[in-house]
């Protein structure tokens, strides 16, 4: 059984509940309905319980068939067709006693979220005639290989099959979006450059028709061909395309520095939160402040604009319920509803934000497709506990079809920003730690250090874009005990400061000196209040509230654990 949430409005863990049975979408009436039997389709949907539950068609009516009436669950069921019901289409009931469910916002570990284009799925076999919805249909690329094409070049490839037109020397494949769905900025089409492979292959798409609003080519409209049905190619050939990268992704560090410039100069829009290149909390400027976007009716053509505008491909996620963390300011816009054509999310239509529509927990995100750099191929970890942390080691000399020589990080000047670009080079989300001395994970043959001087600014997608001292090494000690390490995280906290608040609440206070014991205790008065005759007397202190906001995605804990807490009457 497949189920899905539909209706409107509604946030990704809540609506209408539909089934598909008999090959039919259809709807459950809501007579008899407990939240037993919403923890039982929470649990199917991925979400690890049910917070409550719709009656009278909460979310708008549904069409079709309502397959289920009078469910009774118990609550521990795997499925919805376990619990006892009246029969498959045996129902009493009208569309306005639709059924709805509010799960609660936390996955199962290892459920894979459905506001998903999963690039690397393999092609369903092509037995059927077609993939409904093309839910099941994907298309991955591989490396053409050879070392005379840009660096950029990608065959568009499935398992054992090829995309191909029925015109001679033209491609029907829209160039836009099949680099937009690789991570790129524009594409050209080249189909004259595979002359020189001749081999059989088999093709199983042909006539590929794209608007070029896909966020993927699954997407677009297309024929399947059964079988192996190369011969049916004479006239066309494999259909290729050369991608041209963003401005993140030029070589050349002085003109990735000039683009990012020119980039972030005319910036009014940005993602904030993210662990890796491409992913965040979308915020816009407006009004010369930022602020962010409340996700009704938020999706991945939305979604696909806004990493188009930032200089990424298409989008693989657009994300609701604040999964990047929560801002903090404004919500400037609602409903932001694209068509796919825009070049900037501003050219979207949507509807100003009232105070009352919307929270910063309903923070809309992206995760956007970015360009294949194998970036992480030229770093690693050893000796850690876990796959998240340990002595840093990089590649160098790799290119040309060398073998890569690893070798050590000097840890003298390491600190939380470098360890930051080595955390994201590695794919591994964020820095909890950037240590200078690994003594402690000394499990490997790599002894040289090869890299010294190593200064990040925080931004850069890998250290080589750090300055360095290059082939020069310099390190006081050399010693494998004082190479660079990192502890990574997939979540962080994000401590801000809300300083309109200090500012708008700070005042002069003249406070008796008795009365300020535990301030003293805790080192909270100037040196000078040491030499004051006690408990005589006062001190002129500068008063203020606070408040800070945490916009990460993770909750913020002392570093230091329960047990070297120091417990004092003070607190």
């Amino acid at each position: 059984l497949r189920f899905r949430l539909a209706g409107y409005p509604r946030k990704h863990n809540e609506g209408r509940v539909e089934v598909f049975y008999n090959d039919e979408w259809g709807t459950i009436c809501d007579d008899d309905f407990t939240l037993a039997n919403a923890h039982v389709l929470c649990r199917h949907l991925g979400f690890v319980a049910a917070s409550g539950w719709a009656h009278s068609a909460k979310y708008g009516k549904g069409v079709g068939r309502i397959w289920l009436d009078n469910v009774n669950c118990a609550g521990g069921e795997k499925s919805i067709g376990d619990c006892k019901h009246r029969g498959w289409g045996n129902s009493d009931c009208s569309h306005e006693e639709d059924a709805g469910v509010v799960c609660k916002d936390e996955r199962i570990p290892g459920f894979k979220d459905s506001n998903v284009i999963e690039v690397r799925k393999l092609l369903a076999r092509i037995g059927s005639q077609c993939c409904p919805g093309f839910q099941r249909a994907a298309i991955r690329t591989l490396p053409w290989g050879s070392p005379a094409w840009p660096p950029y070049s990608q065959r568009g490839m499935m398992p054992g099959a090829w995309v191909w037109s029925e015109v001679t020397g033209r491609v029907a494949v829209d160039p836009s979006l099949q680099a937009d769905q690789a991570g790129c900025v524009s594409g050209l089409l080249s189909p004259d450059r595979l002359f020189s492979e001749r081999q059989q292959l088999n093709y199983r798409l042909h006539s590929v028709s794209c608007t070029g609003t896909e966020v993927h080519l699954s997407m677009c409209a297309f024929e399947f061909y059964r079988g192996n049905a190369s011969a049916a190619c004479r006239a066309g050939m494999p259909a290729v395309v050369s991608c041209v990268p963003g401005p993140l992704f030029t070589t050349g560090n002085g003109h990735k520095k000039k683009q990012r410039r020119q980039h972030q100069g005319q910036q009014r829009i940005r993602l904030k939160g993210g662990a890796k290149v491409g992913e965040g909390r979308v915020e816009v400027l407006k009004s010369s402040e930022w602020g962010t976007i409340c996700d009704d009716r938020w999706n991945l053509l939305s979604a696909s604009v806004v990493c188009r505008e930032l200089g990424f491909g298409s989008a693989k996620e657009a994300l609701t319920g604040a999964r990047m963390g929560q801002g903090t300011g404004p919500i400037h816009l609602n409903e932001v509803q694209c068509l796919g054509t825009e070049k900037s999310l501003w050219s979207c239509p949507f509807k100003n934000i009232t105070q009352e529509d919307c929270k910063h927990t309903e923070d809309a995100a992206v995760r956007c497709n970015i360009p294949y750099m194998g970036y992480e191929t030229l770093i690693r970890l050893s000796g850690g506990r876990s796959r998240f942390e340990g002595r840093v080691e990089v590649a160098l000399g790799a290119g040309d079809g060398d073998q890569p020589h690893w070798g050590l990080v000097c840890g003298e000047g390491w600190g939380t920003l470098e360890a930051m670009v080595a955390c994201r080079q590695l794919g591994l989300g964020f820095a909890n730690h950037g240590l200078q001395e690994t003594w402690y994970w000394d499990a490997s043959n790599v002894t040289e250090m090869v890299l010294s001087g190593v200064k990040c600014a925080g931004h850069e997608m890998s250290l080589s874009h750090c300055q360095h001292h290059g082939t020069s090494l310099s390190c006081r000690n050399t010693g494998t005990r004082f190479a660079a390490g990192v502890i990574c995280s997939e979540t962080a906290s994000d401590l801000l400061l809300h300083a309109p608040l200090v500012q708008e609440t700070a005042y002069i206070e003249d406070r008796p000196l008795h009365m300020l014991y535990c301030a003293a205790e805790e080192n909270c008065l100037a040196s000078s209040a040491r030499l004051a005759n006690w408990p005589y007397g006062h001190r002129r202190l500068l008063r203020f509230s606070s408040q800070i906001h945490n916009h990460g995605r993770a909750d913020f804990r002392p570093k230091a654990g329960r047990h070297s807490w120091v417990w004092h009457e003070c607190h």
